[in-house]
């Protein structure tokens, strides 16, 4: 009796690793995708966004945490001497990013959500962006805005993966999870 039991724990294991090599062999064969969604708030309009994202597409949530954080007077985009402006209008400065995706070269997508400053994303997503290889990576952005169209959006984050895949990126203030899964699968 104590053969038998042995022999089907044996069998058990066997059959559960090899369960486990073929799903990680079709992860690797691309027919599985994973997905991060990778966000910059500053004031938290974003991350309600990136929330929605990621409960949408499943995708792992990731917030992109400036060294210095944005206080009121760095977002008053009315005064030109603010942070945030300087940073629009300068699109060589490169905030620094205090942390860091573990794993990235694992995802395939990549939902990427920022606010609108100035009508393009916050030079801080460039920095995330330059942190990485994104060569063959599927960007898509996806943005929040108090009044900003979305601009030169893609244009300016393009300089910062050039190997990437972007797929048309949304400004989706207010959009539900219904109306973000319909976005979404528009990019199909």
């Amino acid at each position: 009796m104590k053969n038998i039991f042995s022999t089907l724990l044996v069998l058990l294991a066997v059959t559960f690793s090899a369960c486990a090599t073929k799903s990680s062999d079709r992860e690797n064969d691309g027919q599985h995708s994973k997905t991060l969604v990778a966000y910059f708030s500053a004031q938290g309009h974003t991350k309600v966004a990136a929330e929605k994202v990621a409960a949408v597409t499943g995708g792992d949530l990731f917030e992109i945490v400036p060294v210095n954080i944005y206080t009121e007077e760095d977002l008053d985009g009315w005064n030109e001497s603010a942070r945030g402006t300087r940073e629009s209008k300068d699109r060589t400065t490169r905030p620094e990013v205090a942390n860091k995706v573990d794993g990235f070269e694992n995802y395939d997508t990549v939902y990427l959500g920022f606010p609108i400053w100035w009508f393009t994303a916050p030079t801080i997503i460039n920095t995330f962006l330059e942190q990485y290889d994104t060569e063959g990576k599927v960007i898509i952005p996806f943005a929040t805005s108090g009044g900003s169209e979305y601009g030169d959006t893609e244009k300016d984050l393009r300089v910062s993966a050039p190997k990437a895949i972007f797929k048309p990126g949304k400004v989706i203030n207010g959009m539900d999870e219904p109306q973000i899964k319909e976005w979404i699968d528009s990019l199909k």
